[in-house]
């Protein structure tokens, strides 16, 4: 197992977490729980009394009825937003609700968190049983308008998300986070008008993109999409009235016939039968939350309080594509980054930049969370191989604030989404700093963190530019000139990189060489081995 351009954890204090405020966006879509995990928070409804919260509480906020809401926190607050499924509002409470969130259920909530702004998912049911009893002698699927008569097992794996391929993701950058938020919450139940004003756009183009990108208009995706869901929560025991109700169906009678039209049997009889098959797997991702937000709303009320919930088993995405870098951050046990026949392992504190454009599988142990902390554009950042750096505990608060507002509308009034970069960039160079000899200076020191920061990137300083105290300054406190100081750092840099398993042209790119021969020479002087042979000589120490 390796782990390239990883390195070791440094030292330093977080920035202080600002006050922030909570956004209109999901106002009167869907139920909203916040929960503080540090500081306090005030809500107030409607210009009604303000809600004050501390660390500990947290409040319901139920969806409708509420033209106006105003969310904010206070400096030094981390309060997680988080959005049980609109079905779920039928039974949560009808008032807006403050309760005590005991220290158990507090990791969990940070995982719901993620599983709810990721593409996470946990083993289900078997999908080889599922499908099996959908396919069973006599049921068969009737062909529904504007799509292709094709076998059960491929209708079947349309519409289930675990275990199965998702019915396709529109391309379309309007439609895509539309189908995202439905996948996620199949029962949010907008017109196709309300979802285009929502990501920006016009429903003569969402309803175009969805056609044109899946071969399925809108109402024929979401319709794949809730059956999807039914299927999950069919095989996780509940009924069909709950079922219809959180996964977007008006009645009952509506689940059914599109279920059998569908898959030729009824949700009635294929939970029935699927109850009776011996060996049956565990609960999906979307199935388990469902059971722990019931837990979450009887917890809430304060009846039958149910024990602090196990956390989710192992997890993992399916394998993917992102058009955009994604950094993403262990806060708790550890997991790993597939890319192609390597696995870099991600460990307690770790945050790894995921390169964009690379297909990948993201995993995580047992009892272990994870949280993205921001993105980056390709413009903006140069990234082909993963980027790590670890983090002491001492930022966990800070990370998970900076998680929150990359992920949801609860951000300062000036959140920055680029400050992700600076921050990751500023660890980087104070980790760097250990691999090399640092003057005490204050402005020397300045001038060589700014260079470690910016390893990799085009350099326009001359030693001509910087001051002949600054010069005298680097001779006199690390043994070198400027010049050499920047050969070493690159040198050792490279050395770490090349000892953690990163190919050489990789470490090239990475240390500001753009042609392999020319770093492989500078390399070869400075360290008496060419990098592949300093690499080889390393694994064999490491047997």
């Amino acid at each position: 197992m390796v782990v390239p351009f990883s390195f070791a954890a440094g030292t330093g204090d977080p920035p202080p977490i600002p006050s922030a405020r909570l956004g209109p966006a999901d106002a009167s879509v869907r139920p909203l729980l916040l929960w503080v995990r540090t500081g306090a928070a005030h809500v107030r409804l409607d210009g009604g009394p303000v809600l004050h919260l501390e660390a500990g509480e947290g409040a319901w906020i139920p969806a409708d009825g509420w033209a106006e809401r105003a969310i904010t926190t206070e400096p030094g607050t981390v309060a997680f937003p988080l959005w049980p499924h609109a079905g779920v509002g039928a039974w949560g409470p009808s008032e807006l609700t403050r309760f005590d969130v005991p220290s158990g259920w507090q990791d969990w909530l940070i995982q719901l968190f993620n599983l709810q702004v990721t593409p996470f998912s946990g083993r289900g049911y078997s999908p080889e049983a599922i499908e099996e009893l959908l396919r069973r002698p006599g049921s068969r699927s009737p062909t529904p308008a504007g799509v292709g008569r094709r076998p059960l097992s491929e209708a079947i794996s349309e519409a289930i998300p675990e275990g199965f391929a998702s019915p396709a993701m529109p391309r379309a950058l309007g439609a895509g986070a539309v189908a995202e938020e439905l996948m996620r919450d199949p029962a949010l139940d907008l017109t196709v008008e309300q979802w285009a004003a929502r990501v920006l756009s016009s429903a003569r183009t969402l309803r175009r993109d969805f056609l044109a990108d899946t071969e399925l208009t809108f109402e024929q995706w979401r319709l794949l999409c809730r059956l999807g869901a039914a299927v999950e929560l069919l095989s996780a025991g509940y009924d069909v009235d709950q079922v219809a109700a959180r996964v977007g169906f008006a009645s009952r009678n509506g689940l059914t016939r599109a279920f059998k039209g569908r898959f030729g049997l009824t949700p009635h009889e294929f939970g029935r039968e699927l109850s009776a098959r011996p060996g049956a797997g565990g609960l999906t991702q979307r199935a388990a939350a469902a059971r722990q937000t019931d837990d979450l709303i009887r917890m809430m009320r304060k009846t039958d309080t149910p024990a602090a919930p196990e956390m989710l088993p192992a997890a993992s995405t399916p394998s993917h594509t992102n058009d955009i870098h994604v950094l993403s951050w262990m806060y708790r046990g550890s997991g790993y980054l597939d890319i192609g026949d390597r696995r870099y392992e991600r460990e307690r504190g770790v945050a790894t930049w995921i390169p964009a454009g690379m297909e990948h599988v993201t995993g995580l142990r047992e009892n272990s969370v994870s949280l993205p902390l921001g993105n980056a554009s390709t413009g903006d950042l140069q990234l082909t191989m993963p980027l790590q750096v670890r983090f002491s505990p001492a930022w966990d608060d800070y990370l998970m604030f900076c998680s929150i507002s990359a992920r949801s509308g609860l951000r300062p009034d000036d959140h920055n989404p680029r400050h992700i970069l600076d921050l990751f960039a500023e660890q980087v160079a104070a980790q760097r700093a250990l691999s090399v000899p640092m003057p005490t200076d204050p402005r020397a020191r300045a001038v060589a963190m700014e260079y470690l920061r910016r390893i990799g990137e085009p350099d326009g300083t001359h030693d001509a530019d910087v001051r002949a105290e600054i010069h005298r300054a680097f001779r006199d406190e690390t043994g070198m000139t400027l010049g050499r100081w920047r050969y070493a750092a690159r040198m050792r840099i490279a050395r770490d990189l090349l000892a953690g398993g990163a190919p050489p042209s990789a470490v090239a790119r990475r240390t500001g060489y753009a042609h392999l021969p020319t770093f492989s020479a500078a390399f070869s002087r400075f360290h008496g081995l060419s990098p592949r042979d300093y690499q080889q000589r390393e694994s064999e120490r490491n047997q």
